[in-house]
Parts: C-alpha cells; sequence; structure tokens
C-alpha cells in the first residue's frame, strides 16, 4: 500500500467508513452517487473500496443483495470501468 492510501486509512474512522470487496456492489455505490473514498491495496489478491459512510447507504447495500435496485446499464458499467482502472492505475 503506498503512503497515501495508509494516511487515508488511519484518518477514517470505521463509524465513518463503509468497505467491500466486492467491485460489482462498488460501482453499484459509485452510481447511485457516493463517492469512493480511498482503495486498500494491502492485499495482492483484492482491493477494499472504502466509501464514506452516510445514513442511507447501508439502505442501497441491503437493496443490492436484494436484487431490488434499478440502475442504467451503461452507467454501471462505464462506473466498473472507472474503478478497475483505480486499481491498476498506481
Amino acid at each position: 500500500m503506498n503512503q497515501k492510501n495508509k494516511t487515508t486509512r488511519w484518518l477514517v474512522k470505521p463509524d465513518r467508513e463503509f468497505s467491500t470487496y466486492d467491485l460489482g456492489l462498488a460501482a453499484t455505490l459509485v452510481t447511485h452517487g457516493y463517492s469512493l473514498w480511498t482503495l486498500n491495496k494491502s492485499n495482492s489478491k483484492k482491493v477494499e473500496f472504502i466509501f464514506k459512510r452516510d445514513e442511507s447507504i447501508d439502505h442501497i447495500v441491503q437493496s443490492y443483495w436484494r436484487d431490488e435496485l434499478k440502475v442504467n446499464p451503461r452507467v454501471l458499467l462505464d462506473n466498473q470501468k472507472m474503478l478497475k482502472n483505480r486499481i491498476y492505475s498506481d
């Protein structure tokens, strides 16, 4: 993990963040307007996507796992591509 990610990770408090290793969920959150706070690449086999927590993120996550969300597929795939670019850019 680079120094920026280490510093950022320690500044984010657990009650103020939501993290996931699921690329599909991360792309869905971005599609619903959530900004990616940082990436944790300390594990060489997977990346942790970290978002700033707010009062509605848990509802979106639960709706994602229950297949209740409707999203524009092209926007979703564009956001997934952007996240992959972020993963491999550093």
